[in-house]
């Protein structure tokens, strides 16, 4: 008996152990809709919880790796299944001397049609470009009618080339109340021609944040992060113009309305569902504007993205994580 006891001891000692995941969260399901994207039981994977603000998820096919941003840090950082969580670029969005404000660094990131990393940097106040390979940034755009932008937070590229970004206060030093570096009182929302001229297409939103295309490219989505009118907005496109006005696609205040759930970052699958960075997770909204789930992370969560192996990544205060989808980004 002795003997066995051994043996089996020492199995346990020469044998290895898989690595127990870090995971948070769970999926909630409140249209059967909902099935056909997640399974109910899957685990939200933890890849990192040391980031000071986890912002603008984009996958890069080309490299196997995530690149997101931390504004706080001014950071972009880069994660891999290999090697973890790496500073990528820093500074990622204030190249200034001294303090700017508390959240100086680059937001929203974009992998172009090109292949280059495009982001909205707050303390530059532009949106920029870099190749990947090459590396050196270009200014694609950082003024509209002379007047330089508050702070770009987050784009999305049409198929024809042309960016669609919001221009909220949130990387100034004093935010909405800042005299001193203002120089535009709208939170706008711009287009940026193939021509690299910019025009102003929005004007009447209290807090645009994210910002998303839908699946067919007719509808342009625009997230209100303000708690008085928490919106989804969609605005019809024609040929890339904006086509009529907008409307009120979803309401989180009426379909959350215990919590204060004001949308962040939106990001949509190609059956035209919509992901929210809101109410302490990703809430999931069908392209009719029905309620069809939420992946639940617990705490302020603020965007997320596809990837090509069917991961959808989040990232949510100081958390990026992951979650095993059913339906492709």
């Amino acid at each position: 008996m002795l003997k066995n006891i051994y043996l089996i001891i020492m199995l346990m000692m020469t044998t290895p152990i898989a690595a127990q995941k870090d995971t948070i969260g769970k999926i909630e399901v409140f249209d059967a809709r909902m099935h056909s994207i997640v399974e109910q039981d899957a685990i939200i994977e933890v890849l990192t919880d040391d980031m000071q603000w986890a912002e603008g998820p984009v996958w890069v096919e080309q490299q196997r790796c995530l690149l997101f941003s931390d504004p706080k840090q001014n950071t972009i950082f880069k994660w891999t299944a290999a090697e973890g969580t790496t500073a990528f670029l820093k500074p990622s969005g204030y190249t200034g001397l001294g303090a700017y404000s508390d959240e100086p660094g680059s937001n929203g990131l974009l992998i172009n049609l090109e292949g280059d990393l495009v982001a909205c940097e707050h303390g530059d106040r532009r949106i920029s470009q870099m190749n990947l390979t090459k590396g050196g940034k270009v200014t694609l755009a950082d003024r509209w009618d002379n007047k330089r932008f508050n702070s770009p937070n987050d784009i999305c590229q049409h198929r024809d080339g042309t960016y669609y970004f919001t221009d909220p206060p949130y990387g100034l030093p004093e935010r909405e109340a800042d005299t001193q570096h203002r120089e535009t009182p709208i939170h706008g929302v711009y287009r940026l021609n193939t021509s690299n001229t910019v025009e102003q297409i929005i004007n009447n939103l209290a807090r645009p944040n994210g910002i998303a295309l839908s699946a067919d490219e007719k509808l342009l989505y625009v997230a209100q992060s303000f708690a008085a009118e928490p919106y989804i907005m969609a605005y019809p496109l024609q040929e890339g113009d904006l086509s009529q006005s907008g409307s009120i696609l979803f309401n989180f205040k009426t379909q959350f309305p215990q919590q204060e759930a004001y949308p962040d970052g939106i990001k949509v699958d190609a059956a035209g569902n919509i992901f929210a960075g809101a109410a302490d997770g990703i809430v999931v909204i069908g392209a009719d504007g029905v309620l069809l789930g939420r992946i639940y992370i617990g705490t302020k969560t603020a965007n997320c993205a596809f990837s090509d192996d069917g991961y959808l990544y989040i990232t949510a205060s100081n958390y990026v994580l992951r979650v095993k989808l059913k339906s492709l980004g």
